[in-house]
C-alpha cells in the first residue's frame, strides 16, 4: 500500500514563499499522476494542482496559476509544490494525493485513491 506524507507547511507572511513536499512510501508512485488539494477553514476541499506521471502535463487552479509550481522527482518518489507570492487566502491544510491514472484530468477528486494527512499552511497579513 502507498502512504503519502506531506511536509513543509508553516507560518509565512503574505508575499512569502513555501515549498511543500509529499513523500510516498510503500510502493512507487512514478507511474501515476499526483495532485495537491487544500481545505481552508470552513470551506470544502479544493483542487490546487496536478501533474502527470512523467511531469509533462500539469494543471493549476486559476487562483494559484502563476504563483505555484508543481514538480516531481520520481527517483525519490516525491511530489513538490513550490508556492510563491502567498496570499492570506492561501491559508489552508494542503493535501497531496495519488491519482489512479497516469494522466490527470485536472480538478476532479474522483480518481484519487490515496491521500496524505495534510500539512498546515498559514499566511499572515
Amino acid at each position: 500500500q502507498v502512504q503519502l506524507l506531506e511536509s513543509g507547511g508553516g507560518l509565512v507572511q503574505a508575499g512569502g514563499s513555501l515549498r511543500l513536499s509529499c513523500a510516498a512510501s510503500g510502493r512507487t508512485v512514478s507511474r501515476y499522476a499526483m495532485g495537491w488539494f487544500r481545505r481552508a477553514p470552513g470551506k470544502e476541499r479544493e483542487f490546487v494542482s496536478a501533474l502527470s506521471w512523467n511531469g509533462q502535463s500539469s494543471f493549476y487552479a486559476d487562483s494559484v496559476k502563476g504563483r505555484f509550481t508543481i514538480s516531481r522527482d520520481n527517483g525519490k518518489n516525491t511530489l513538490i509544490l513550490q508556492m510563491t507570492s502567498l496570499k492570506t487566502e492561501d491559508t489552508a491544510v494542503y493535501y497531496c494525493a495519488k491519482d489512479s491514472r497516469a494522466f490527470s484530468s485536472g480538478q476532479s477528486e474522483d480518481f484519487y485513491d490515496v491521500w496524505g494527512q495534510g500539512t498546515q499552511v498559514t499566511v499572515s497579513s
